[in-house]
Parts: structure tokens; C-alpha cells; sequence
């Protein structure tokens, strides 16, 4: 008599044992879950904070900031977005900058800079100009569809329908431009 309670006894944790594991898995589950989103929150960003077209990941955050610090002194700095890869890469290596002569920029600080720009921008097709005017890129064209341009396009009538464009924020419109 004594094997048969031993053995009902025994057949009885087994049974309980999947419960309590999968309720082990799931309260594990769930706090993970949580902690994830907890700690994650921090580094979202509503699109009035990112200010430029693409979320800059924190790798790249050094790069985009001697980029600002180096560009944008003289003038409203373009989302790498807007040129492809060679533009940047050509603008970068040249010290002579649309007709003004700038301090060469060296490494490792132009490394930064060529990481974040060369992540950001776009492909150049075989058989394009590399562009060295808005009003010539391409992305540029993409990126404003249905938008009435001043010609000539100056990088000083950003702030026409971008009032943030001298903050680097370009998400930011004018009223007449929201999308609703």
C-alpha cells in the first residue's frame, strides 16, 4: 500500500511541475519584457526630436555632431540625405569648399564624420553627376515631391519652409506645408 501512495504522490508533482514551469516562464517573460521596454524608452525619440529625416543611432551621434560643429558655423548643415556618398566623400577630402578656403580637416575627427555621412546618404548611380547643388540632387527632388522650389535653391531657403533647419531639425514645417 505504501508504493501505491508513494507512486500517486509522485505522479501528482509530476502533473504540477509543467504548470509551475510554464508559470516560472511566463512571470520570467514578462519582467523581461518590461525591463526591455522600460530601458529602451529612454533612448525613443518622438519624431520632433530626431529633427533629421533617419534616427541617428548612438554610434554614429559623434560623427553627426563635428559634423554640425564644422558645417554648420557658416552655413544651415544638410541631412546627409540629400547628397549621395561620393558628394560627401569629395566634399570631405577637398579644402576648397564652394569657393572659400577651409582648414583641412583631418583624422580622426573626418573618420567620425565619414562614418556618419557615408551612413546616412544615399547610392549614386553609375552613370550620374555627382551633384554638388541641391537643386541638383536627385534625393533632394525625392524629397520635396509636389514643392514649388525658388530658383535658384540656396541652402539659406531651407528656413522658408523649415523653421528649424538652423537646430537641424527639418521635420519641422511651416503651417502651410503640415501634413494633417
Amino acid at each position: 500500500m505504501s508504493n501505491l501512495v508513494k507512486r500517486k504522490s509522485r505522479d501528482r508533482q509530476l502533473k504540477r511541475r509543467p504548470i509551475g514551469l510554464l508559470l516560472v516562464i511566463l512571470a520570467w517573460s514578462l519582467a523581461m519584457g518590461w525591463l526591455l521596454s522600460w530601458g529602451t524608452s529612454a533612448y525613443s525619440a518622438t519624431p520632433t526630436e530626431i529633427g533629421t529625416v533617419d534616427i541617428v543611432p548612438v554610434q554614429y551621434q559623434l560623427g553627426k555632431q563635428l559634423y554640425l560643429d564644422n558645417c554648420s558655423t557658416c552655413h544651415i548643415a544638410l541631412p546627409p540625405e540629400v547628397f549621395p556618398s561620393q558628394t560627401w566623400k569629395n566634399l570631405l577630402q577637398d579644402s576648397q569648399h564652394y569657393g572659400v578656403q577651409l582648414k583641412p580637416f583631418i583624422d580622426p575627427p573626418r573618420m567620425l564624420v565619414w562614418r556618419y555621412l557615408a551612413t546616412f546618404s544615399r547610392v549614386q548611380l553609375k552613370d550620374e553627376a555627382t551633384p554638388y547643388r541641391v537643386n541638383q540632387s536627385r534625393y533632394f527632388k525625392a524629397l520635396h515631391p509636389q514643392v514649388e522650389l525658388p530658383r535658384p535653391v540656396q541652402v539659406s531657403s531651407c528656413v522658408s519652409c523649415h523653421p528649424g533647419a538652423s537646430e537641424y531639425n527639418f521635420r519641422r514645417l511651416t503651417p502651410e506645408w503640415e501634413v494633417e
